[in-house]
């Protein structure tokens, strides 16, 4: 039999854990955030790029993002295999507390998809980071000619 003190203590302990959760992502930033301008300022995608980092107390997940600019944003990762460059989406980036992910040109980059108009230099690009469990990262990505 369940007491309603424990039922209590318990719904305490739920609240406090949602709460806490539901703090996390105001601890995963994005610093230097930017996007380059494509030569021409019309095409319909570019790469994002900055610095992930995780403040937060526990270890995350990135599992996606969104982007009122683009319909489709996605996490990519540049390698060379055999002297060729390939590109393949990621699925899941994993940080530990305290861990930075670098995205940059020939690495790690946020591939903005679909975008719904000209890009111009020295735009902000609103960005969501979507976080394993359902919360998200707000971040904002500078349009640039080139890295800052």
């Amino acid at each position: 039999m369940i007491t309603k003190p424990f039922v209590g203590v318990l719904l305490v302990l739920c609240a406090a854990a949602a709460s806490a959760s539901a703090a996390e992502p105001d601890c995963v930033k994005v610093e230097q955030g930017w996007a380059r301008l494509p030569p021409n300022p019309a095409m319909p995608m570019t790469a994002g790029y900055g610095v992930i980092h995780n403040g937060c107390s526990k270890a995350v997940a990135i599992t996606g993002a969104t982007s009122s600019g683009f319909a489709d944003v996605s996490l990519h990762e540049t390698t060379i295999v055999d002297g060729v460059s390939r590109m393949r989406a990621i699925e899941r980036l994993p940080l530990a507390p305290g861990a930075r992910a670098e995205l940059k040109p020939g690495g790690l980059h946020l591939m903005l998809m679909q975008g719904k108009g000209p890009l111009k230099e020295g735009q902000a690009l609103p960005l969501r980071l979507q976080l394993e469990g359902g919360s998200e990262a707000s971040a904002t990505l500078t349009v640039r000619k080139a890295a800052p």
